[in-house]
């Protein structure tokens, strides 16, 4: 029976540190069923969800301190199960932008927690330079909501919190 494992990893953007992570789960013979790299400022992260057999998952939680410790990363894990199916009707990403202001990303994401709308990912940026912030947020509706209702108060926010605003219908939950 395959187990999972979600692994988060974080250190200095050093080149490698990616490499070595795949190698050691391609080594203890896991897989790596999705993952996501991104570099914040000069810190480099990545979140990893990995299956395998109870002997792969069990190896990679044994053999994964000395790779970090080596590599001077800082790393999490937590054992979980495979993705839940769930009865969404549709993925839309909702997109905003505008002169950043504390309190915006709070405010997005306490629209759909209000609604009872599940965030399946979320990527937000500022350029410092002009203050300048964009943000896209994917969800995924049930038939119990609707699009049409949900952009309407979408965009009533959007008029609110002074930013530009869109809602579009997509294939995947993936950003």
């Amino acid at each position: 029976m395959s187990q999972y494992l979600v692994l988060t990893v974080m250190g200095a953007d050093r080149t490698g540190s990616v490499s070595s992570l795949t190698k050691l789960a391609s080594e203890c013979g896991c897989n790596i069923v999705d993952s996501r790299m991104a570099i914040f400022g000069l810190e480099f992260t990545m979140i990893m969800l990995l299956n395998g057999t109870s002997k792969a998952i069990s190896q990679i939680e044994s053999k994964l301190p000395a790779v970090a410790l080596k590599r001077e990363l800082i790393t999490m894990m937590k054992r979980t199960s495979d993705y839940k199916h769930q009865e969404f009707t549709e993925h839309y990403q909702a997109e905003y932008a505008g002169i950043d202001q504390p309190g915006l990303l709070k405010a997005m994401t306490a629209f759909f927690a209000a609604r009872n709308i599940d965030i399946s990912s979320l990527k937000s940026e500022i350029n410092p330079q002009t203050n300048q912030m964009n943000a896209a947020i994917q969800i995924a509706l049930t038939k119990e909501t609707t699009i049409e209702a949900l952009e309407k108060d979408y965009f009533d926010l959007c008029d609110q919190i002074d930013v530009q605003g869109t809602i579009t219908k997509v294939n995947s939950n993936f950003l």
